[in-house]
């Protein structure tokens, strides 16, 4: 029980500080590093190992391999050449060594002979004022790891989903880092879901508001004209750009959770049952988004096509008013000299009346009948 409550403590962050001592010092790479390096460290026994001078890849992985312990290596969008070395050095599959350079891969789970190849999509909600048919709900990163004997890899595309804050709170945990590279694995795994069911929680938000708005009574309690439909339409892009981030992840986080793999840590492997049960809610939840979407959409056009109906109910009963005083105006707008009314004094307030008399009891029809 204690194991478990210092796993949920580390991927899932507290408020308390981090203790001087135990957090890192910022990775500065020299000029035998690579730029897309963003932090190069040796852990032995749970604990960072510091040798007072920044290493390159290559060393770290010598040193470890002459020492014990493992590497964790963090790069950022790197290039095929400023990873060759890297992948060269660790042994790493070409196939997805080219995953990883190029990017815009699906989440999966990959075995090759001394690693396993993980993709993850990170996802982060883009905050906004009023959503609009070009409003940004969401956007996605990706993090590629290379999990080994002694080493841990990770490759991260975008803008978002940095791992420096959860390399600092592992190495708070010595404890769990001297389980090795797979204590890693799941706590970027734990880290990347637990970001899912944040920005599921918003995006209900956004379909919270746009389901209001769409089913709320028009002006003076008429039939709603909906909302615009470019927005649902945008919003439905969003949620399926979601899906692709969720819906392939649910297959490896099973294989991990389930299946027995020498890379990964008998300890560590039940906690992954913990993540997949959170990305199959999460999957369960953005499928009921796409199909709530659409039931909105549906509906805002069929509340469209009510009100256009209504319209043209209101402009052919107006259109039936105005025809009475149109037809009694082109009655005696005909040149006949004899016209018995033409010469009476009664005549033209009589018939005035009699026009006025027949608007008012065809507006009273058409009002009781729903037509105004």
């Amino acid at each position: 029980m204690s194991m478990i409550r210092d796993l949920r403590a580390v991927v899932r962050p507290s408020n308390r500080p981090l203790p001087r001592k135990e957090a890192a010092a910022p990775f500065e790479p020299d000029t035998t590093t690579s730029s897309a390096v963003v932090d190069c460290a040796v852990y032995r026994d749970g604990a960072r190992v510091e040798s007072g001078r920044t290493l390159s890849p290559q060393e770290a992985m010598r040193e470890v391999r002459r020492d014990g312990g493992f590497v964790w290596i963090g790069l950022h969008e790197p290039t095929e050449a400023e990873f060759a070395g890297i992948a060269s050095a660790f042994g790493l599959h070409p196939l997805a060594v080219e995953d990883a350079v190029q990017a815009h891969q699906r989440p999966k789970l990959e075995r090759y002979d001394d690693s396993l190849f993980t993709v993850f999509k990170t996802v982060h909600y883009v905050e906004h004022d009023q959503l609009t048919a070009n409003s940004e709900v969401i956007d996605t990163g990706e993090v590629m790891c290379f999990t080994g004997r002694d080493f841990f890899i990770t490759v991260r595309h975008g803008g978002q989903g940095s791992l420096r804050a959860l390399r600092h709170r592992l190495q708070a945990d010595p404890e769990l880092l001297a389980k090795g590279p797979s204590a890693v694995l799941h706590a970027i795994a734990d880290h990347v879901v637990d970001g899912y069911i944040a920005v599921a929680d918003s995006v209900q938000d956004d379909i919270d508001e746009v389901e209001t708005e769409a089913f709320s009574p028009g002006r003076n309690g008429g039939v709603s004209r909906g909302v615009d439909s470019a927005r649902i339409y945008q919003l439905k892009r969003e949620v399926l750009e979601f899906k692709r981030a969720v819906a392939p992840l649910q297959r490896p986080m099973q294989l991990l959770s389930e299946r027995p793999m020498r890379l990964v840590d008998p300890d560590i492997q039940k906690y992954f049952r913990d993540v997949a049960d959170h990305v199959a809610r999460v999957h369960e939840q953005v499928m009921g988004f796409d199909e709530l979407l659409n039931s909105i959409l549906q509906a805002n056009l069929a509340q469209a096509s009510v009100a256009q109906n209504e319209d043209m109910r209101k402009i052919t009963a107006w259109a039936a008013i105005i025809a009475v005083p149109t037809m009694v105006c082109g009655v005696y707008g005909m040149n006949f000299k004899y016209m018995p009314e033409l010469h009476w004094k009664y005549g033209y307030p009589v018939i005035m009346s009699i026009t006025v008399a027949l608007c008012l009891g065809i507006h009273r029809t058409l009002k009781r009948n729903g037509w105004l």
